[in-house]
């Protein structure tokens, strides 16, 4: 008999998360997460859209590869994609080598199984009649420098009953993969692409319940923080300095530095640089030239754009990008 259990743990090193809930899991060294207490208090309700800026510059693709029975031991190992199993019904052994991630975990009852990152796992089924499933890969636009999948745990596993709204999109994903039908692969990535989406606007409001570290996705749950962590995602160029971010979250200077820095988990300033990077590294990829980058994100010139993605990334621009095209060829 399996027992129902609602807890949420993590591994010092690797800080996996998993919200259980008619799951047994063993992890190695768990310890409980601290949670901000502002993260638990009441808050009005956000009137900000928290996650269009990002997607719209990181977008997250989906690609269904299976749909149906799980039968006997099945093993995923993408070196560079993530993955979403959703378990339409059934119940399941999954196992894992890497540290950081629960060795051996049992799930009873439909769950969804959330890998933003690369991570090798295997599912335990019966050899016959196994349960049934909905699987897709994903590929996070920048790949480990993806804001949001270096903000996220390395497994989320949820009971689908405990994420409300997901039911019209899974009903639309399983009955548009029950039978072959013009354009039914393109229609189950777009799917499962809404399904990602509600799935990080649920854990945006109930950052407690999915035990994230500090960082991008406890700051965009708080209400303060999230009216700056918008205006920055969507005007990285603008002059920021740090009244008038505390301005926009209605605190006083010190107050909103200190809040910042203990639940995004570094200063505004520190935040916004890598933010500005991680879109000149996008950009960079796209073909972009570096003075244009200068003047969408707020340099002087690319010199200085220059000065400060060498800090920050260890390598001049172009030296970067040559390193990443010769990573891609091989």
């Amino acid at each position: 008999m399996i027992e129902k259990v609602i807890e949420i743990r993590t591994s010092p090193s690797m800080g996996f998360t998993m919200v259980a809930q008619g799951v047994r899991w063993d992890t190695i060294h768990p310890e409980n997460i601290p949670i901000h207490p502002a993260l638990t208090a009441a808050h009005p309700p956000l009137t900000v859209d928290r996650l269009s800026a990002l997607l719209e510059r990181f977008r997250i693709q989906a690609h269904l590869f299976h749909t149906g029975p799980l039968c006997g031991v099945s093993r995923f190992d993408e070196p560079h994609r993530g993955f979403l199993h959703v378990m339409r019904e059934g119940s399941m052994t999954v196992t894992h080598q890497a540290r950081g991630l629960p060795r051996r975990l049992e799930i009873n009852e439909p769950s969804l199984l959330f890998y933003p990152r690369p991570a090798i796992h295997t599912f335990h089924n019966p050899p016959a009649e196994g349960s049934q499933f909905s699987c897709a890969t994903l590929e996070f636009a920048g790949g480990a420098r993806n804001p949001l999948a270096r903000a996220l745990p390395p497994l989320i596993v949820l009971p689908l009953a405990d994420v409300p709204g997901l039911a019209p999109a899974l009903a639309l994903l399983f009955a548009e993969t029950e039978r072959v039908r013009c354009g039914q692969r393109l229609l189950a990535d777009r799917l499962f692409e809404v399904v990602v989406i509600q799935l990080l606007r649920w854990m945006l409001d109930h950052p407690r319940e999915v035990g994230v570290q500090p960082g991008l996705i406890t700051g965009l749950s708080d209400p303060r923080l999230a009216r700056v962590l918008v205006a920055l995602h969507e005007a990285p160029g603008d002059n920021w300095n740090l009244e008038r971010m505390a301005a926009c979250a209605g605190m006083s200077r010190s107050a909103f530095a200190a809040a910042f820095r203990d639940i995004v988990g570094q200063p505004p300033a520190d935040y916004l640089t890598d933010w500005r990077i991680s879109l000149a590294q996008a950009r960079l990829r796209d073909g972009a030239q570096l003075k244009l980058l200068a003047d969408e994100l707020g340099y002087a010139n690319p010199s200085a754009l220059s000065r400060v993605f060498l800090a920050r990334v260890g390598q001049s621009p172009r030296d970067w990008l040559r390193a990443e095209k010769m990573a891609a060829a091989n």
